[in-house]
């Protein structure tokens, strides 16, 4: 028994250490090496949820644009750089877009799908340009340890493979995903989270459509009370009838036309029934669901009978502070992991980047307030206060602190 251990032992003492998850190779078991597609239907919730539902349209610009329009900037260490590559990188990713195009993109495709994908195009060791890639196009290959070996992107019946290093470093492409507990490679998008209200309110729409094609009121009954004895009408009156209502009275351009009945017709009128008058109340509430899976406050998209917010203004600071900023700060932590290896240098202290507070015109009340706060605090010295906002020493004052502790 003992030389059977000190064999063991000696097999296993060359074998270098590796980290791991203890579960990674049951996760891969079942899908080592074998592509996944998206499991939901990126088209179907593209055209419902986003290009017929203008709720879900405008949440979408609304994060997007916002989340793209932060100023960016870039820290070695505690420093802030004023120029730097990667800087001019996202500035100008690629010929066709601008940064802010680019980042809003990515943005609009991680909230319809669940899933961003950017690829890093180099030139020898340089990272030279930056795209966005359609997420339905991408499938992802898993790994012996459950995490991508590659991306796999097909057009036209033509794919592409981007192998990913077996560190999952070094990776060409940029997965940004939201969160999804039951899906270990994919996203779960606030589109499918309201995919029944979206539903409700498109159908809604459809509803009102009919409403006004049918001269904007409710619809009524033509009753036939019978001519000489006659308990129906014949085949070719009902045609001809039916033809001529049709034609000339249904729609919106023959709206409030009277109608000219024939002997043994009469007109009689349907008013709007209870669930016709809760109908609208319902759309409301629809569309408010669709705002909350957003993260948008309703208030912002005009929606009626939402007063959770006392005025606009308190509406628009919590939309910033609790749904555009942590996006942006996520994103630009995945994309510092991503790329910053390929711009450090060195012995340097590492590239961070950050956002910057102080350009984001919606935070201005908010900053005004901590400015008078800290203003008014007479206990605290003027470089106090400067650091208490987010800036430095004055250059006197640190020449001044280094002299007079030089001559201590």
């Amino acid at each position: 028994m003992i030389a059977e251990f000190l064999d063991r032992f000696r097999n296993n003492a060359n074998v270098p250490e590796q980290k791991a998850s203890a579960t990674s190779g049951m996760i891969s078991l079942h899908m080592t090496g074998a592509p996944r597609w998206t499991p939901r239907n990126y088209t179907s919730l593209a055209k419902e949820g986003y290009a017929a539902n203008p709720i879900a349209f405008r949440c979408v610009r609304a994060i997007a644009d916002a989340a793209a329009s932060i100023p960016l900037v870039l820290y070695e260490g505690e420093r802030e750089l004023a120029t730097h590559p990667l800087l001019e990188l996202l500035k100008k990713p690629n010929p066709l877009q601008a940064g802010q195009d680019l980042l809003s993109t990515a943005y609009s495709h991680l909230h319809i799908a669940g899933n961003a994908y950017l690829e890093a195009v180099k030139a020898g060791d340089e990272v030279k340009e930056l795209y966005v890639l359609r997420p339905d196009r991408m499938k992802v290959i898993p790994g012996p340890r459950g995490w991508p070996t590659g991306f796999e992107y097909s057009v036209d019946g033509r794919s592409h493979r981007f192998k990913v290093g077996s560190d999952g470093l070094n990776s060409p492409i940029l997965h940004l995903k939201t969160f999804n507990p039951i899906d270990d490679h994919y996203g779960h998008s606030a589109i499918e989270a309201a995919a029944p209200a979206i539903d409700i309110y498109n159908q809604g729409g459809a509803w009102l459509k009919a409403l006004l094609d049918n001269a904007a009121r409710p619809s009524g009954a033509l009753v036939y009370r019978g001519v000489d004895g006659a308990p129906n009408l014949t085949a070719d009156q009902f045609d001809r009838l039916k033809s001529e209502l049709e034609t000339n009275y249904q729609g919106a351009k023959n709206a409030g036309r009277p109608l000219l009945l024939e002997g043994g017709l009469e007109w009689q009128s349907l008013s709007f029934s209870p669930s016709d008058l809760q109908f609208l109340d319902a759309r409301n509430a629809a569309a408010r669901e669709i705002a909350l899976a957003f993260g948008v406050p309703p208030m912002l998209l005009g929606i009626p009978g939402d007063n959770t917010y006392s005025n606009y203004r308190e509406a628009n600071l919590a939309f910033w502070r609790a749904t555009v900023l942590p996006l942006v700060r996520r994103t630009l932590e995945a994309l510092t992991n991503w790329l910053g290896p390929d711009f450090g240098s060195e012995g340097s202290e590492g590239l961070r980047l950050g956002v910057d507070l102080d350009g984001v015109e919606a935070l201005t009340v908010e900053r005004e307030a901590l400015w008078s706060r800290v203003d008014g605090a007479s206990f605290l010295s003027r470089n106090e206060k400067r650091e208490a906002v987010g800036y430095g020493a004055e250059e006197e004052d640190q020449l001044g602190a280094a002299l007079g502790g030089s001559n201590q």
